[in-house]
């Protein structure tokens, strides 16, 4: 008679940074969120424990645990978690932040807007206002007047997601968005790290700044969708579907709070995503001239000087490898959390129900074991035998699982056509005596907009 298989090993038990009574690693966190997150990972491996504030938290690490939490697991780790309370005070209850039902019907809504043949159609709106910008580039190439690389990036992805995305020039609205949303995000991430969660509505000067950027924003997203009721027909584009839905039991349309926050959502996160790893993509550039030179030459010989279009995208490999290599080394989102629901093991490490967990791209995309000298900028990772090779969630840029970005394609694609456009063109290179450096805030950006000369090919 065969003898029972043995019971399963009991979980480990994480271990962590002490940190301080009542406050935990929260002081740490503050001081040096990056460094911090890479000294627990090397010193713990690839699960963490650690008291954030009076909380329990872990942070997972390795692809495995990522696997488990993104996708195999997901129900057990949810958006109840306040770092989304905070950014629902920001953006409303949009795809980013909602849950449930509620996110998967906006999800199916918000799908055919991403598809290939559509994605087509949006590269002629990219490339045509990328070469807008590329004239602004030359008039400074010209005066010798320095260009913040940053703002550009920022302005023209913004413009990009108006036009693509809602049918809407914004182009007047890029200042006011831009100074209100940094704003916002600076006083999101210090409200987090000091667990100042009260909502902002104390008379202070610190609060009424929060809510008059909150209102710039929310009076823009108001402006695009009043002009777009009065000529309500399907354009193909996001905001069309959105407006044009109705709801299957009750054949309402979706009412304007529950459109501002997909507005707000897509506008904030579908431009402020793109225009970091492109301007950090332009520093890594300058900085490496050997993938700086295999890229013009891939551009000289696939475009020949004209203008790209979407059926150049696949054949701009190299071009989207240092976009791609770009979102390994500075990933706009550098932490993620959840809430988690129920007891569970990570990795062969317990998890406590009622905990936070948290995930970083910045550091599970420095493991040596999957990415050799990993500070060194190499877009030939990227090559298909290296990427079959690694697991899946040694990268994860865009998450993973069912709540990957939706707009993961429409990123790349649009990436991988603002570097071809530019850089065909102009080499930025950063004025004397800056040095950029990462600032983590809701996105992680270079330090000072990234102040450069524009020089020529």
């Amino acid at each position: 008679m065969d003898s029972p298989p043995p019971p399963p090993a009991a979980p480990r038990i994480a271990t962590g940074p002490r940190g301080l009574p009542i406050i935990g690693v929260l002081r740490d966190v503050r001081k040096d969120v990056l460094g911090w997150l890479l000294r627990t990972a090397a010193a713990h491996g690839p699960v963490a424990q650690y008291r954030f504030g009076p909380g329990r938290a872990y942070l997972v690490t390795h692809p495995e645990g990522l696997k488990h939490v993104l996708q195999d697991h997901v129900k057990n780790y949810t958006k109840d978690h306040f770092s989304y309370s905070m950014a629902r005070r920001i953006v409303g209850d949009g795809l980013l932040t909602s849950q449930g039902e509620t996110w998967l019907k906006q999800r199916r809504l918000a799908q055919p807007a991403f598809h290939r043949a559509r994605l087509s159609v949006m590269a002629e709106q990219m490339v045509r206002a990328t070469a807008e910008l590329s004239e602004h580039w030359g008039e400074a190439q010209r005066s010798g007047a320095p260009r913040h690389v940053v703002r550009d990036m920022m302005a023209l992805t913004l413009r990009i997601v108006g036009e693509a995305l809602f049918g809407t020039d914004v182009r007047a609205e890029v200042q006011a968005v831009s100074a209100a949303f940094n704003v916002l995000s600076e006083q999101a991430v210090e409200r987090f790290r000091s667990l100042r969660l009260l909502p902002p509505v104390l008379p202070t000067a610190y609060d009424r700044a929060f809510r008059r950027a909150s209102h710039t924003l929310r009076e823009v997203v108001a402006r695009i969708i009043a002009e777009r009721r009065k000529r309500l027909e399907d354009q193909g584009d996001l905001l069309s579907m959105f407006m044009l839905a109705r709801d299957e039991e009750t054949g309402a349309r979706m009412d304007d709070a529950h459109l501002q926050g997909e507005v707000l959502t897509m506008m904030l996160a579908g431009h402020e995503t793109t225009a970091t790893a492109l301007s950090w993509a332009w520093t890594l550039l300058e900085q490496n001239p050997g993938p700086e030179r295999m890229l013009h030459e891939e551009l000289a010989s696939v475009l020949g000087g004209r203008l790209p279009t979407a059926d150049d995208v696949p054949r701009l490999v190299y071009t989207r490898r240092v976009l791609e290599e770009s979102l390994r080394l500075y990933p706009p989102i550098y932490v993620l959390s959840r809430k988690v629901l129920e007891d569970d093991t990570v990795c062969g490490y317990q998890v406590l129900g009622g905990s936070s967990l948290d995930m970083s791209p910045y550091v599970t995309q420095r493991l040596p074991e999957y990415w050799p000298d990993p500070e060194r900028f190499d877009p030939d990772r990227f090559t298909p035998d290296k990427v079959a090779a690694r697991p899946r969630y040694a990268y994860f840029p865009f998450l993973g699982g069912p709540r990957q970005c939706i707009g993961n394609n429409f990123a790349l694609m649009e990436g991988t056509l603002i570097l071809a456009t530019l850089a065909q063109r102009y080499r930025p290179r950063m004025v004397a005596g800056y040095t950029p450096t990462p600032e983590p805030l809701l996105t992680l950006r270079p330090t000072g907009e990234l102040p450069a000369m524009i020089t020529a090919r």
